[in-house]
Parts: structure tokens; sequence; C-alpha cells
């Protein structure tokens, strides 16, 4: 295993243990999860891969396969660009009254650059899920979601729902996650597309338009200052959505529409798929990616591209999935057009002098794990 021999090479030893947390793709719920709604992810055949070994005197040695030079950190303070992703971790374990010293550990990961399926939250939970083993914390992998979040959250200082760390430590193969943001509640939903005759394509446009993460931070301020004209705790909250909407205007209006709206498909997405009507769910990918598009306004050309023509293409639905502006879409296809979608995509982006996007198919797959 390749990470194991740079720790040997990194390290001179073995490590204690090797462990690996996997990116996610959501297929509908998006920008509910800090508005304590609803959303339904899966977790993907790729992530993020640790060798862990703890240290005794707390200090941070880090090595990333993918980020060039090793790091070695006193204390998680010091980290800068991607290391704080990691340190992060134990900053929140220590501050959340865990005892845990330092480590060893090197990362090696294959999620998909640039696709927007959470590498970072993968990245977190691998070091939360290797540090609750070595250092014997007793933590469910909820709790280990809750501390890579607020590592995230507050160390990183990205501020982004709960979402991308459940499904990496939650997942099950084979289901989707459903999770309620607000209770924590989670049901594994089975999502056999193969027996169906269906696949789910992933459509990595590559791309990552700069300003994303203060946008980001915009809508979910827009969400909170909503919810408060409103009068509720969140916007989940709002069952009068005309009501609602009367007293709302501009921005505000607009994420409020596409949250209440996104919470309500996502329950509808569910019932099809308990009713084993997998087919159907695609008119609803389409209209949540036209609420992102035109309420949440988190879209942009690329992804609308991909979207617009998989459909065309013979996609039963697709849309934009993650925070925005770049990364990935999703298209639900019958298993005789794939390659009929697939020509598609490709030609509207060659017709627009884009370089090719990736296109993959997805399959859920288990979370976070220890594999040595």
């Amino acid at each position: 295993m390749r990470v194991v021999e740079a720790f040997r090479d990194s390290y001179g030893m073995e490590p204690a243990g090797v462990w690996h947390a996997p990116g996610r793709v959501n297929l509908i719920g998006e920008h509910t999860d800090y508005n304590d709604g609803f959303v339904l992810p899966f977790a993907l055949p790729w992530g993020v891969s640790a060798a862990v070994s703890p240290r005794e005197d707390g200090v941070l040695r880090l090595r990333s396969l993918q980020a060039g030079e090793p790091v070695t950190l006193a204390t998680p303070g010091e980290a800068e660009g991607w290391a704080r992703y990691v340190a992060g971790v134990f900053w929140a374990l220590r501050q959340g009254g865990q005892r845990v010293g330092g480590a060893d550990v090197v990362i090696d990961g294959d999620v998909p650059r640039g696709a927007g399926l959470s590498s970072s939250a993968a990245l977190e939970v691998v070091v939360g899920t290797a540090l609750n083993e070595l250092y014997g914390l007793g933590l469910t992998k909820m709790e280990i979601a809750l501390a890579a979040q607020r590592a995230e959250n507050d160390f990183v200082g990205m501020p982004c729902g709960i979402m991308d760390q459940a499904a990496s430590a939650l997942g099950e193969e084979g289901k989707a996650l459903f999770m309620d943001c607000r209770s924590l509640g989670t049901r594994n939903i089975p999502f056999d597309l193969a027996s169906h005759g269906l696949q789910l394509l992933i459509i990595n446009t590559g791309v990552r338009h700069e300003l994303a993460d203060g946008q980001y931070a915009r809508r979910r301020e827009d969400c909170e200052n909503a919810a408060e004209r409103l009068g509720v705790d969140a916007l989940r909250d709002v069952t009068d959505l005309a009501g609602a909407l009367a007293k709302l205007s501009g921005d505000e209006r607009r994420r409020t529409q596409h949250v209440v709206t996104e919470n309500h498909r996502v329950e509808a997405v569910i019932g099809l798929l308990r009713a084993g009507a997998v087919r159907e769910i695609g008119s609803l990918l389409n209209a949540s990616h036209l609420s992102l598009r035109d309420q949440f306004e988190v879209s942009c050309a690329e992804l609308d591209v991909a979207v617009e023509s998989a459909v065309r293409g013979g996609a039963r639905g697709a849309r934009m999935t993650g925070g925005g502006f770049g990364g990935s879409a999703i298209a639900l296809v019958a298993d005789d057009r794939v390659e009929s979608v697939r020509e598609s995509v490709t030609g509207a982006y060659a017709e627009r002098g884009w370089a090719a996007p990736e296109i993959y198919p997805a399959t859920p797959a288990a979370g976070a794990r220890r594999l040595l």
C-alpha cells in the first residue's frame, strides 16, 4: 500500500494503522444542511487514506502525497494550507476536552481534484477516525463528524454544514444517507441503481471559480437574516412559504424559496426511492438545479451546460451538486443512454472551447473505516 511505504520512508517505522474516509456526492438537498434541513448524500468509492502513529510529545508531523513538502508543527495553530484541515481536527478534539497527543501522519487521496466531492471533509474525518481509535476516545461516528465540522468551521474558517463530514463518516455501501440536520437523526435509504438499469454519472467540470468561499458565507448569512426576519430558528421551520415570501425581498426572498422547496424535494425523492420508483426522481433533480441556479444563485456556466446537455442527451434528470461555483453535476441516466449523454456533454463543452469534463459513474460506498 502506497501510504504505508511513504510512512516507512518518512518516519523509518511502521504506522500504528491505516484508515480511510470517502468523499461524498449529494443526491439532493443542497444548502439545506446549515438551515437545519434535510439532505440525501452518499459516500463515494474515492477518498483519503491516512497512515498514522501516535506521539507522546504532542508534535504533529504531517505529509501528504499530493501536497509537496512535509510539515512539522509544535501546535495546531502553526498550520497553513492543507495542513490546517488535519491540525484543525487535533484542535477541535482538544477543545472538546479529549486527551489527544501528537501524531505522525501520511495522507494519500484519490478524490478527483476540483470536483467538489468533499476531499476536505474526507481528510478531516479520516484523521478523526484514526485519533478516536489510537487514543481510545470512544466517540461515535456522528461525534467524529461533528468534531471534523468544528475543525472546518472554527479552525479553517469555512462555515459549512454537517452534511459532508456525516456522509463521509456514516455512509454505507449501496445506500444513501438521509439526515435531519437539526436532530442529527439519520436513516440509510437503499439506492441500488443497477437493478433498475440506471447509473448516476458525475460530470466533473474541473472548474472552481474564485470567491467561492466568500460567496458561500454570504449565502449562509442571507439565510440567517431571512430566518431572523421571519421569526423562526431556521428556514427549515417555514411552513407557509407564500406568507414567508410576502414578507421578504431580494436575496433573502430567493434563498428562502430555494431552501424550503429543496427540503420538500428531499422528502419526495425519499418517498420515490422507498416505493421503488427510482426512475421518477429525475424531474426532482432538474427542479433542484433550476432552484440552485435561479434562487440560490450558486451555479455557473460550466455547470449549467453540463446539466442542460446531459438532459438533452437523454438523462432522466441532472443537477449541480455541492456548494456550487464550479465542481460537479450529477445525471441520472439509463444504461442504454450513457454514451449518448457522454457525447452530448463533451460535445457541448467542445463547442465552447472548454476542456472536456471528466465523467464517471458513482455508486454508494462504505464510510470511514480502518484498513490496516
